[in-house]
């Protein structure tokens, strides 16, 4: 996709539009209309069309008694403030990721994802089926709002690097776009990190403001332009292997609406967190074989004392979260780690087993 068309599409709305906008949501012989903000691009690969169709599912489900309006990053709101649009009442609905507020609360972060934590498989069952729902209710209903899986990446790349990796030393220093809990990851290992909406990252590359930059993986990266300016992309990222979005809601609202509507509005995220998932593991592949075989991308692996420094700042960090002094992260981090623990036992000895066994033995 060509970057210049892609942005242009994607740009912000005029003032006017985003005054027309703030008004408030129509009521008519019992339909309603809700704003859904989002952090992503318009038209943004998976992501974006992701919200897009969630809205447009829960519109056909209900046969328009609630119909989603859907607004792109910067459309209504900043996309790093999609969240409080929902808060604040601006908006019934936001479309982003839940480490993108960790600054409200630690706990947050283990909604979109941990280093060297869940894959997205270990998350949807921690979150369905293992109290992890439950935990992330009682934080977010210290906001008044309710948030559900949406989507989900699979394990992403692990960054976009203007100069190769030679080890650990390389990373002193490093000007890095990375967010959650992953960014305190890389700043253990002596990187500066900082976080930015999706449409900002190319810009900081080219400019040279960033050294490298991490965001999904090949089909947004492409979409993003980022092999315009590095060459050099590394695999698998070790603090984002399985990252979930989120949906989330206006409790009180949610709360008021007909218990068919509210079923509607959780089994399409449910729905859609299975539908995200398998659009990047379709298209993450054949973005990648663009990238190397079109653009001169040059595939690498994380040298191995990253990857080891990387797991002990990941089990450093989350032991900190164990021990905080604020009952809600404590409580989220010792769900999750009693979770993983038990989840890890499947993926390890039963999934890893078997992909091990077919790459060595399976050549058809």
């Amino acid at each position: 996709m060509d970057r210049r068309s892609f942005i242009k599409k994607a740009g912000l709305v005029g003032a006017g539009a985003g005054a027309s906008a703030l008004a408030a949501p129509a009521i008519a012989q019992g339909n309603q209309t809700w704003r859904m903000v989002t952090t992503w691009p318009k038209n943004f690969p998976g992501l974006g069309v992701g919200a897009q169709r969630l809205a447009d599912r829960i519109t056909a489900a209900s046969g328009g008694r609630l119909t989603i309006q859907v607004y792109s990053a910067g459309e209504l709101v900043p996309p790093l403030q999609s969240l409080d649009a929902v808060i604040d009442g601006s908006a019934e609905m936001s479309h982003g990721a839940a480490y993108y507020w960790q600054n409200k609360s630690p706990a947050l972060a283990f909604f979109t994802g941990v280093p060297y934590g869940m894959t997205s498989r270990e998350l949807t069952a921690w979150v369905r089926y293992m109290g992890g729902q439950q935990v992330w209710d009682e934080i977010y209903d210290q906001f008044g709002v309710q948030g559900f899986l949406s989507g989900d990446t699979g394990t992403q790349a692990g960054g976009w690097f203007r100069e190769e990796l030679t080890g650990l030393d390389s990373v002193k220093g490093l000007r890095f776009r990375t967010p959650g809990l992953g960014g305190r990851v890389w700043e253990k290992l002596g990187a500066t990190v900082t976080n930015m909406a999706a449409g900002e990252i190319f810009q900081a590359l080219q400019s040279g403001t960033l050294d490298a930059a991490e965001f999904v993986g090949p089909y947004n990266d492409l979409a993003l332009g980022f092999y315009q300016v590095a060459k050099n992309y590394y695999f698998p990222s070790f603090v984002e292997p399985g990252l979930a979005t989120e949906l989330v809601v206006d409790k009180a609202k949610y709360q008021a609406l007909p218990t068919d509507l509210q079923a509607i509005v959780r089994d399409v995220c449910q729905a859609e967190y299975d539908q995200v998932a398998s659009d990047f593991y379709a298209n993450d592949p054949r973005a990648l074989k663009t990238l190397v075989d079109e653009h001169g991308v040059i595939v690498r692996e994380f040298p191995a004392d990253i990857m080891e420094a990387g797991a002990k700042a990941a089990e450093e960090i989350l032991g900190g979260l164990r021990d905080s002094d604020d009952a809600l992260t404590k409580k989220t981090t010792e769900s999750f780690i009693e979770a993983l623990n038990i989840l890890r036992t499947r993926t390890e000895g039963t999934d890893g087993a078997f992909i091990e066994a077919r790459k060595k033995y399976f050549k058809i």
